[in-house]
């Protein structure tokens, strides 16, 4: 069943429960094409399901996701997705990563060569073109994994706290690198992070989910010009307004 809208995504009373354990009940949000959202909440509060549920690695106890008016499908749907741990493949180079998914789907090699320089501009990757992530440091690993998934042009692309071990100067550098790819690319991009304040620098909007079982508590709007200041007043103020939010009860 299709439905007429404008939004890119739509997230309409999603449940999950594991036999008796309910874990995310009544869910409902939607993304605007090309925005950025950032996803925070409390530990333990269900992000992991959340997320393989928007991956459409399983199923929904009820309710639904839809792509551009359509159930989310990934054998439809260009769903791509970074995770924590570095996925950058070591035997290949980093060219030939940023590659890979293009030429799995077959996309003409023209367009092939138009996206991989692209992004390996965008990145800074020039001169590391015919390297391979394992002669590289780990934040340019992680590089390589994010170009590679923004190559692919994604109906939505989804980050599951892709700087969780970086130290905080490496992770302020590949934020700063995320949202340069996102603003060219202009991709609709959902970030979950436990960080308040990467949350607060990267996002449009952040969703706020509630404790188990897990539900929107919020939706914040980050209405502030980039690049961010994390010491501006209004910063500070979202921050803390977010802050709160997650341990309201």
């Amino acid at each position: 069943m299709t439905e007429n809208t404008n939004s890119k995504v739509i997230v309409n009373n999603l449940c999950k429960n594991f036999g008796s354990l309910e874990v995310l009940k009544n869910c409902s949000f939607r993304i605007e094409q090309g925005e950025f959202i950032c996803v925070v909440g409390p530990t333990g509060c269900g992000k992991t399901t959340f997320l393989n549920l928007l991956t459409c690695l399983i199923e929904p106890t009820s309710g639904e996701i839809l792509l551009d008016g359509e159930k989310a499908n990934p054998k439809k749907h260009n769903i791509s997705f970074v995770f924590q741990e570095s996925s950058a493949f070591p035997w290949l180079t980093v060219e030939k990563n940023i590659r890979f998914g293009l030429e799995m789907k077959k996309v003409p090699e023209a367009e092939i060569k138009e996206r991989t320089d692209t992004v390996i501009k965008l990145l800074g990757l020039n001169d590391y073109r015919n390297s391979y992530p394992g002669e590289m440091s780990a934040s340019a690993e992680q590089k390589i994994a994010i170009g590679r998934a923004f190559a692919s042009h994604p109906d939505l692309l989804l980050m599951d706290e892709p700087y969780g071990q970086m130290d905080i100067k490496m992770r302020f550098y590949l934020e700063n690198e995320v949202i340069k790819l996102w603003q060219t690319l202009g991709s609709t991009v959902i970030f979950i992070t436990h960080n308040v304040e990467e949350a607060v620098y990267l996002a449009d909007r952040i969703i706020v989910l509630t404790p188990k079982p897990c539900s929107v508590r919020e939706i914040v709007p980050v209405n502030l010009e980039r690049p961010r200041n994390v010491s501006d007043d209004e910063f500070i103020k979202i921050r803390s307004h977010v802050t709160e939010a997650i341990k309201w009860w």
